[in-house]
């Protein structure tokens, strides 16, 4: 027999004694939830033993409550929080603060005070009379500020005829309570709400009221010396109650996913993750569906962590930014917008236009962007179709809430948003949420503007709950409060550290547990205690249990969480298991490992099984059959070295793709033979490597205008370069100011590039040509790539790079020969005798040439190219080799993976 079956047949016994079967239908049972229905009446049939048994009404004291009528209408949240929002804008107590996130939590605290009160009244002149009372008597009290303003909201806010949620509920219990007549059975397991209490005290006037409190008939085996509870939690050596920490988000979710998996190979069919960690909840489930688990979730998610609400965010941010590239990009890569084009159409359209804004550098604005698409191409009609929509939404107005609501669903309907997020369970109860605000609030004239909408739309999508009823599984995620009385298979705690459990409930940013103190109202205290007894009740009814944290995270160690570091010091002191099977008692599965422990991986740790029950921290207790270890399996990360095929090889290689090579040859093949480039970003400021550009054009145009310098008037020279300067620079001037702190920086090293000039040309050297291409054909490979200059002295020719960088990181590039390919190659593809950089920075121009004879430092770098082409033909690996200074700055790092094999 279970332990929960214990339970409930210890019920059902009490109920049967006062009320003999087969009739029981004069009574009624409040439950904590539904789950705990069938249990109790399989037990009421079980105890009672009877041919037939009329089962007695079992029913939620909520759903209880929804059976009375009430004459007053009753306001929506939405439409609270709209009230409250226009008194707290109109009175000006709160400058500069986030008014609708202190709108929501105020409403909580109102919630609560209406549940606090001292009485139950049961129509609208008690409830008046009773805030009254309650007003009066705290103002024969000192309130601190924030105390007495959340009070005298709450008295105003009250004044309406119209009745809340808590109102509603606080008088529906009063006329139950009025109307008692039949035994009241109640079945709890954590502390009740005020009202509710206040409620039982009311009917138990009336008729009679038994309590079934688990945490009172939970009966240990060492009385209150376990947790604290009087008596206490009983553990014995059947149960399978054991621990694992993780080292990581990643190692504690393919704990848990491949203990769910294990456990459904054996055979349990009601498997319940209380996940106090909703991260690694995500990971987690993840995980199981690629092993094609489903998983049914009784908590839901609020919309704001959703795919379909991040469309909205989206869409409106592209909006508020005027269509920022980022933005505009992120917003067309949604796959709920333009639902009426295929797939194909809109990653085509969104290519198109990520190229061209990168191409044309134009960072916002839409019209901008329009311009750059001719008519005729298909791209300019999804940006026609976003300029419609952004129409409709006219920031520089204000209106009502209802206004921006349906302003916005017929942007949706024009982007064809609404299309897509109808082809989406959760995308249909989002719009059903949108147009159900928009009823709700027809009736509120508050005008609001555009960034205001925003943030209420932001807020109420973070506290709106979307729960998938579409997914039936064995397996199911729930939180803790939806565990009372529940008996599962197995249970799951995931994320039980210290920060996760107890969970810091809702004590709010605005109004601490000080003020809630103040105002007799729950503390952070008296949440974690309703937690605790919920998390004593579910171990009690259930066997098989497993505990998961992490122990360390981001280097810092984490602690288990302090309710259940006590049971596991507990589970030390009990009699090792003797039963058979289980995690804590573990026979081997048929068909499994035979060995104490098996290996994931060699990035996790060994999973050792113990011999005797009782658990161990550092360990899952499980066993992996074999086609378990090739499901959760990774092969161990190793260097990558890929070779391939001889018509894959490059038949042309860059100057760049030769220093790639150099540098690492995994960085030239994800570059060059898979072509993983990083795509070019929309630059929105000027970056070294512009200056770098117009500086070689302004040489260019200089020298082509006059090649040479010596016997001209230097004043004249440094005035026409200046001038040049001035008309290179002239596009970047126009729209970015910081375009001048650039062109001043060359601007400084004019006069030492004259003298650098003049000292070359009274050596003989005479500027030839620049930004010249070139071609080379080598065995088996061409070489190409540009020279920035060349000079010629009769026969010889130099050739001649520009560096806006220092000497010496120049000097530092030449120091190991055959490092940097570039200078080389220019050599061997001019056949010049001589080679050097031009560092032009800080007001100083020299020349930087390799201590080497150029003419063989070419030679050498040809051969080796040639060599290692025809050995990359030949099926020779490109090995990931290079060094840190390389890795640092290397954009293929994330597809080598260099820091999980190093």
């Amino acid at each position: 027999m279970s332990t929960s079956t214990q339970y409930f047949d210890a019920v059902a016994r009490r109920i049967l004694a006062a009320h003999p079967a087969p009739d029981l239908r004069g009574i009624t049972i409040l439950l904590p939830n539904f789950h705990a229905a069938q249990p109790l009446a399989q037990a009421l049939i079980r105890v009672a033993d009877a041919p037939t048994i009329l089962l007695p009404q079992m029913v939620t004291l909520n759903q209880w409550a929804q059976t009375i009528a009430l004459d007053a209408p009753i306001v929506t949240d939405s439409q609270r929080s709209a009230l409250l929002y226009g008194e707290l804008k109109q009175r000006q107590w709160f400058d500069n603060a986030d008014l609708w996130s202190m709108t929501q939590e105020l409403l909580k605290l109102f919630d609560e005070l209406t549940h606090a009160m001292d009485a139950l009244p049961d129509d609208e002149a008690a409830f008046i009379a009773a805030v009254e009372r309650a007003y009066q008597a705290r103002q024969n009290i000192t309130l601190q500020l924030e105390a007495r303003l959340v009070f005298e909201l709450w008295r105003a806010m009250q004044a309406g005829q119209e009745l809340d949620a808590a109102r509603a509920y606080q008088q529906r219990l009063a006329k139950l309570a009025a109307q008692a007549q039949s035994p009241l059975y109640v079945l709890m397991a954590s502390e009740w709400e005020a009202v509710e209490k206040r409620f039982l005290e009311e009917y138990e006037q009336r008729a009679m009221v038994k309590i079934f409190d688990l945490r009172e008939m939970i009966v240990g085996r060492a009385s209150a010396r376990h947790v604290g509870l009087k008596p206490d939690l009983q553990l014995d050596n059947q149960s399978e109650f054991n621990f694992f920490a993780a080292t990581s988000l990643e190692q504690e979710a393919r704990a848990a996913a491949m203990q769910v998996r294990l456990w459904l190979q054996a055979g349990k069919r009601d498997i319940a993750i209380v996940a106090q960690d909703r991260v690694v909840a995500r990971r987690m489930r993840a995980l199981l569906e690629r092993a094609e688990v489903l998983v049914a979730d009784e908590t839901g998610w609020t919309f704001a962590t959703l795919s379909v609400s991040t469309v909205l965010d989206r869409w409106l941010t592209a909006l508020q930014s005027d269509f920022y590239h980022h933005d505009l990009l992120d917003l067309l890569k949604s796959p709920f917008i333009f639902a009426d084009m295929t797939a194909g159409e809109r990653k085509s359209a969104v290519y198109e236009l990520e190229q061209l804004l990168r191409k044309q550098g134009v960072v916002s604005d839409l019209e901008k962007f329009i311009d750059l698409v001719p008519h005729e191409v298909a791209l300019h009609v999804p940006l026609a179709r976003l300029r419609q929509a952004a129409a409709l939404l006219d920031q520089s107005k204000k209106r009502t809430l209802t206004e921006w609501l349906a302003e916005l669903r017929e942007s949706l309907e024009v982007l064809s948003i609404t299309k897509g997020l109808q082809q989406d369970d959760a995308g249909q109860q989002l719009l059903g949420a949108l147009e159900q605000w928009q009823q709700e609030l027809a009736n509120d004239k508050g005008r609001y503007a555009f960034h205001e909408w925003r943030r209420w739309l932001a807020q109420q999508l973070d506290v709106q709950t979307y729960r998938d009823s579409s997914i039936d599984s064995q397996v199911r995620f729930t939180h803790l409060a939806a565990t009372r009385w529940r008996n599962f298979d197995a249970v799951l705690l995931l994320g039980c550290d210290a920060d996760h459990l107890p969970s810091a409930g809702d004590s709010g940013r605005w109004f601490n547990d000080a003020v809630r103190s103040v105002l007799n109202l729950p503390t952070r205290a008296t949440h974690a205690a309703r937690q605790r007894a919920d998390l004593m009740a579910l171990l009690a009814l259930n066997d098989t249990v497993l505990v998961t944290w992490q122990k360390d995270k981001s280097g810092e160690a984490r602690l288990l969480s302090p309710f259940l570091q006590m049971l596991r010091d507990e589970i030390s002191l009990l009699p090792p298991c003797r039963g058979k099977g289980g995690l804590a008692c573990p026979e081997p599965v048929e068909g499994g490992v035979e060995s104490e422990s098996v290996r994931l991986n060699d990035s996790t740790p060994t999973l050792t099984l113990p011999l005797q029950g009782g658990g161990d921290d550092e360990e899952l207790l499980a066993y992996l059959s074999a086609e378990d270890a090739r499901h959760v399996s990774l092969p161990p990360s190793a260097q990558p070295a890929p070779s391939v095929a001889t018509d894959a090889v490059p038949v042309s290689v860059s100057i760049s793709g030769y220093n790639s090579l150099v540098a690492c040859p995994y960085q030239f093949y994800a570059r060059h033979i898979l072509r993983l480039n990083e795509l070019d970003e929309v630059q929105e400021s000027i970056e070294k490597s512009d200056y770098g550009e117009r500086v070689h054009e302004v040489l260019q145009r200089f020298h082509e205008r006059y090649p040479q310098v010596s016997g001209q008037d230097t004043a004249k020279m440094e005035a026409a370069l200046r001038d040049i300067s001035e008309q290179v620079f002239a596009d970047l001037l126009a729209h970015d100011f910081a375009a001048r702190a650039w062109l001043a920086r060359w601007n400084k090293s004019l006069p030492a590039y004259l003298a650098w000039q003049q000292e070359g040309e009274a050596e003989g050297w005479r500027y030839a040509e620049a930004e010249t291409k070139f071609d080379w054909p080598l065995e088996g490979v061409n070489l190409r790539g540009r020279i920035d200059r060349l000079d010629v002295r009769g026969d010889e020719k130099r050739v001649l790079d520009y560096k806006t960088q220092s000497d010496i990181v120049l000097r530092n590039k030449l120091k190991e020969p055959g490092e940097d390919v570039q200078l080389a190659c220019y050599a061997y593809a001019h056949e010049a005798a001589d080679v050097a950089f031009v560092s032009i920075d800080s007001g100083k121009v020299k020349s930087v040439a390799p201590k080497e004879d150029a003419s063989q430092l070419a030679q050498l770098n040809v051969e080796r190219l040639e060599h290692v082409m025809g050995a990359l033909r030949d099926g020779a690996g490109l090995p990931a080799n290079g060094i840190d200074a390389v890795c640092g700055y290397c954009e293929i790092r994330g597809v080598c993976r260099k820091g999980e094999w190093v």
